[in-house]
């Protein structure tokens, strides 16, 4: 599938912008809307080797999926590979790029495509629509990270981590 692509133009510095994407306990505040059961895999949430499991809806089906944090090019890019489906076969990749505009414009570009090597997978992608219920879902999530940063509250509906313990040195 894909890729399904969307942008949009925010009102907030780029440094600010890639660091609400570069981590991933940020990710529920603008994807809940089609995307259930986020659970982080790590609990550092940002950075190379950051993940996170999750529930893409795309009627009529929702679909596991995992994603890992593999490049960061601060504050330009964040690449994501996983898998999805059932059973994890399907590889997935989700871009970000982000490009600098005007005093604090920033615009974002998400990218997001499946490559299943199985005909049946595959098959399943194209006669549900996949691509085009992604696209607005991905278009959908841009505009509320637009209004989350443009209005200072991001950072609000941290996804927070059971277990675990927070401090670097391992010591509480």
């Amino acid at each position: 599938m894909g890729p399904a692509s969307a942008a949009v133009e925010i009102d907030a510095p780029r440094g600010r912008v890639f660091e609400a994407i570069a981590d991933l306990a940020l990710r529920p505040a603008f994807t809940d809307h089609f995307v259930s059961d986020f659970r982080l895999t790590r609990i550092e949430s940002s950075g190379v080797g950051a993940g996170a499991r999750f529930r893409f809806f795309a009627p009529p089906r929702a679909v596991w999926a995992e994603t890992t944090i593999v490049e960061l090019t601060e504050p330009h890019s964040v690449v994501e590979r996983g898998r999805c489906g059932g059973d994890g076969r399907v590889p997935m990749a989700i871009a970000w790029r982000l490009e600098a505009g005007p005093g604090a414009l920033t615009t974002v570009h998400v990218s997001h495509w499946t490559e299943p090597s199985n005909p049946i997978d595959r098959g399943v992608e194209l006669l549900g629509a996949a691509s085009v219920w992604y696209e607005r879902d991905w278009r959908d999530a841009l505009r509320r990270l637009r209004d989350l940063l443009e209005t200072g509250e991001i950072g609000s509906e941290r996804l927070a981590l059971a277990g675990g313990n927070p401090h670097p040195t391992g010591i509480a």
